[in-house]
């Protein structure tokens, strides 16, 4: 499992944003961002696969689904390299500056879509998950939920005429089972993991995860706290 947050290096605060296709992560992640810039901190947005040079360049290999013959374990391994270069290169950085890191998707991703593939290995997975997070795990997951079909509704207007990428394309049973897997990870872990229904509007979408992150992390929820920050650094 990650570290406990006692343990974790870093000072800044991570948060990431999990969901099946269409749930609204990137929408939000941005929402989010402009209220924490407005109230003087410093945020960074990223996103996985991806974040750095590197783990965009194993994006374009998963996403185009080049990798998806080699197999289930190699794109979880993939998936690992590109996250590892991800929390080295940007997220450990920024939360050593003391910024909040909003990512969309993280290892839960790996979980739900690796985890819940037919014949997944799970020992295998966990022990790749393991050693990627063995430095930092995020403080706090907002899991979008919505169903699948209006998830993949949604991402089909939004493509607007680009390609279907390698787990866009998959059928309706196994994005729902992926929605199923998310939400299981939040009942097992619910001290960092909180449910957002993502069903609804943007705006009432931002009110709840802006509501969930005032009430799991008061210390980060306002402008005195990142006065308060500069002032000690």
């Amino acid at each position: 499992m990650p570290p406990t947050v006692e343990t974790r290096s870093g000072v800044g605060c991570f948060v990431t944003f999990e969901g099946g296709e269409g749930s609204g992560k990137t929408t939000q992640i941005a929402r989010l961002a402009a209220r924490l810039r407005g109230r003087g901190f410093d945020v960074v947005e990223t996103r996985e696969p991806g974040g750095t040079p590197g783990a965009d360049a194993l994006r374009q290999i998963i996403l185009s689904g080049a990798a998806e013959s080699l197999g289930n374990e190699m794109e979880a391994i993939l998936f690992a390299a590109a996250r590892l270069d991800h929390l080295t290169s940007l997220i450990l950085p920024a939360l050593d500056r003391d910024a909040i890191v909003l990512c969309d998707r993280f290892h839960d991703s790996t979980r739900a879509y690796q985890g819940s593939s037919d014949g997944a290995d799970a020992e295998f997975l966990q022990s790749l998950e393991d050693a990627t997070l063995e430095m930092r795990g995020p403080d706090l997951t907002l899991l979008l939920d919505v169903p699948a079909e209006i998830g993949l509704h949604r991402a089909a207007v939004r493509r607007s005429g680009r390609a279907v990428d390698r787990f866009e394309k998959e059928d309706l049973a196994i994005h729902e089972r992926r929605r199923q897997a998310f939400l299981e990870i939040a009942h097992q872990e619910p001290d960092r993991c909180v449910v957002i229904d993502a069903t609804g509007n943007a705006e009432a979408i931002e009110a709840a995860v802006e509501a969930a992150f005032r009430s799991r992390l008061p210390r980060w929820a306002d402008a005195g706290g990142a006065v308060e920050r500069r002032r000690e650094a």
